[in-house]
């Protein structure tokens, strides 16, 4: 069978294998600074580009070419390239694509450190940025009737999973002229295709689910040839965002386990998000996968699952949640997420704690907010942790 007919978890394993010629079957690590030449006439016409061969690992290295072939391979994009973390992607594919004067759209709901570079980074240097309500799409229209440069997206949203219409989005941005940037890391590459949807350019943070396991740091940027070797590295590769080759292995590691994985922490969540809903002092839960989700019907045209991620809102504000997550025992309060490891995260005082109350409260990230990151222990022992949430707030005076 051809390689371009193998099935996703096949693919996961064996393709853009690289081998060097000792024939081994994980993939080599190349952890080397840098390489050397056969005469000082190949590393002059290595730097000429006449030469195709490695020069310095902050360029490129085989281990972390392998990396992003595969990624490429997994997400159909003509083109990867692999940065030091998922925050080191938004901000190349973003910074590499705009100047002074230009014009940047972003939906309100987006990471913090995303919301960060948007309202204080990106104005500092002559650029234009407007904030939009994601779900809101005469507000796109009319954000998007004047000329932009670049579009940023989250879907599902980063805490409280909103989801966007992506390829509603990718029309508006490119009648205004501009590229569309969709971050996918809680759907996953198996869970969503963005560029399917009309999207210019994906980031990852690598760090979540292709991990997976609370090992190492990484990110991801894919689009097309044209846009990643005349717009992106000139910039990665100038700057120095480049992923560590120890890094990329870990990460090559961890993508022959993702479909395993990700279908398994779904099922979890769907099963969790249920249960969270019969629980007495949970005010309201989120969960793509259920029918009471604001945008269910337009999850199920886009997403391949619900995904992995849980937000739900604890009666009694900060105190109902701060209680809910103390008693705990199985599930591990973190800031991370698409972890082997279930992950709760407080977001109005952890990940979302610069954006402006007001902000947050638009958002609907209020005190009581709970991002849960669903792992693979046995769901009735996740559920036994949340009943002991609920009790704890139940128990408050």
């Amino acid at each position: 069978m051809s390689s371009e007919n193998w099935r996703t978890a096949t693919r996961l394993l064996h393709e853009a294998p690289n081998r060097t010629e000792f024939g081994e079957t994980s993939e080599a690590l190349f952890l080397t600074s840098g390489f050397v030449y056969d005469s000082a006439e190949q590393a002059a016409a290595t730097f000429t580009g006449d030469v195709q061969h490695f020069q310095y690992s902050r360029f490129g290295n085989p281990t972390v070419d392998t990396l992003q072939e595969r990624l490429a391979l997994l997400e159909g994009a003509e083109a990867c390239v692999a940065t030091a973390t998922g925050m080191g992607a938004v901000s190349s594919a973003i910074l590499s694509s705009v100047k002074a004067g230009d014009r940047v759209v972003a939906s309100r709901a987006i990471f913090g450190s995303c919301y960060w570079i948007v309202t204080n980074l990106l104005p500092r240097y002559g650029i234009e940025t407007e904030l939009v309500d994601g779900t809101d799409y005469d507000a796109w229209e009319r954000a998007l009737s004047k000329p932009t440069a670049a579009v940023l997206i989250e879907s599902p949203s980063n805490p409280m999973l909103d989801v966007l219409d992506i390829a509603r989005v990718a029309e508006l941005t490119h009648k205004a002229g501009g590229l569309l940037i969709v971050d996918n890391v809680f759907a996953t590459p198996l869970g969503q295709s963005p560029l399917k949807l009309g999207a210019d350019v994906i980031v990852y943070s690598c760090t979540k689910h292709i991990d997976g396991q609370g090992r190492v740091l990484g990110g991801a940027v894919l689009g097309s040839s044209k846009w990643i070797s005349e717009t992106l590295q000139p910039f990665t590769r100038n700057t120095g965002n480049a992923l560590s080759p120890f890094n990329a292995w870990v990460l090559l590691k961890g993508l022959e386990t993702l479909q395993l994985r990700t279908d398994a922490m779904a099922r979890n969540a769907a099963a969790v998000a249920d249960a969270l809903a019969e629980l007495p002092g949970i005010v309201q839960v989120r969960y793509p996968g259920r029918a009471d989700h604001p945008q269910h019907e337009l999850a199920k045209t886009q997403m391949n699952n619900g995904g992995s991620m849980v937000a739900f809102v604890v009666d009694k504000g900060r105190e109902g949640a701060f209680a809910f997550m103390n008693a705990f025992k199985v599930i591990a309060i973190s800031n991370n997420l698409g972890d082997a490891r279930s992950l709760a995260t407080h977001p109005a005082t952890t990940t979302h704690m610069r954006v402006s109350e007001e902000e947050r409260a638009r958002l609907g990230i209020t005190d009581g907010a709970i991002r849960l990151s669903v792992g693979l222990e046995d769901p009735a022992d996740l559920i036994d942790d949340l009943k002991r949430g609920a009790a704890a707030v139940a128990a408050l005076a």
